[in-house]
């Protein structure tokens, strides 16, 4: 009987505090299961020790895989750089900070030896999160699930199971603006979901600020929905309304009611409400239209520096 080989594709930045226990937890659920299996650790540009652990890793483990991206490209690619690499059966993405348990991975399997092509886990709670971002992340996703004709899973994270069909499937998808979480959510199949909490770091700190966390949101909504765009049209027609019963009111008062005076304060707010809305459209369409650009250059989502291991 062929063992099934089961794929980990795991991105790093940074994360030299983590890289050893990780390795270690995972190491240790996967000696107790029945299945091969390869871990594809893939260093996204990190600047600290990651490479030489990983190469450390490399070296000693025949499990281990790294591939070497030749700069950050980010958190997303470095995703679509190990599954794009990853041939096993199943493929399961984690994250190498601990906050998506090794020991929840047979689980997962269980759900995928039962039927499901793709088993996405959601997260319940974050043990070290931050009220703030409990409260933007669910008004997050009730924002983008109103927009888009793709239902983003609330709490959904970049744990989860795939099928090698579902794998294959994704493959297809080469988009550079790209919000894994909703992709999945677009190839159907059989899903199922899995709840857990997430434990703190084991050390270290995200790599997300707010920057980045800005960024990714928007690329989710752009990506999933054009809704922006009609809403800068409907905005547009509302206020050109506005400023055409504004007009009338200049009218009356000049020729009707013989009581023009200097208009200086309408004038100026009505530019500057309406030029304020201008700019909101035109900064909706340059979101697009930006993101256009990138795509008709055509060029490769990554490129991978080195590549070590013996599979």
């Amino acid at each position: 009987m062929t063992v099934k080989r089961i794929s980990f594709v795991v991105p790093v930045y940074n994360e030299e505090e983590n890289l050893h226990e990780f390795h270690k937890r995972l190491g240790k659920v996967m000696e107790a299961l029945p299945y091969d299996y390869d871990l594809i650790f893939v260093d996204d540009g990190s600047s600290d020790s990651s490479h030489l652990i990983l190469a450390e890793l490399a070296e000693k483990d025949e499990h281990v895989q790294v591939y070497f991206l030749s700069r950050n490209y980010g958190h997303q690619l470095a995703l679509t750089c190990g599954l794009d690499n990853a041939c096993g059966d199943a493929v399961i993405t984690m994250d190498g900070d601990l906050q998506h348990p090794p020991e929840l991975v047979p689980e997962l399997l269980k759900l995928w030896e039962d039927g499901f092509q793709i088993v996405q886990t959601v997260r319940t709670a974050t043990e070290d999160a931050s009220f703030f971002k409990n409260i933007t992340s669910k008004a997050y996703y009730k924002i983008i699930n109103s927009m888009s004709k793709v239902e983003i899973t609330p709490g959904g994270s970049d744990f989860r199971l795939m099928d090698k069909v579902a794998v294959e499937a994704f493959r297809h998808y080469r988009e550079r603006a790209r919000f894994i979480r909703g992709l999945v959510n677009t190839l159907g199949f059989k899903v199922a979901t899995f709840e857990f909490t997430a434990p703190p770091r084991f050390a270290g700190h995200s790599k997300y600020n707010l920057r980045k966390m800005l960024h990714f949101a928007l690329d989710g909504i752009t990506s999933f929905s054009n809704l922006p765009l009609r809403w800068a049209f409907y905005i547009g027609i509302v206020f050109g309304l506005m400023s055409f019963l504004v007009i009338l009111h200049v009218l009356y008062v000049k020729y009707v009611a013989d009581d023009a005076v200097p208009g200086w304060a309408t004038m100026t707010a009505s530019v500057l409400f309406l030029g304020g809305i201008q700019l909101v459209g035109i900064g909706i369409l340059g979101e697009y239209i930006g993101r256009i650009f990138e795509e008709v250059k055509q060029r490769p989502l990554y490129i991978v520096g080195r590549h070590l291991g013996k599979r």
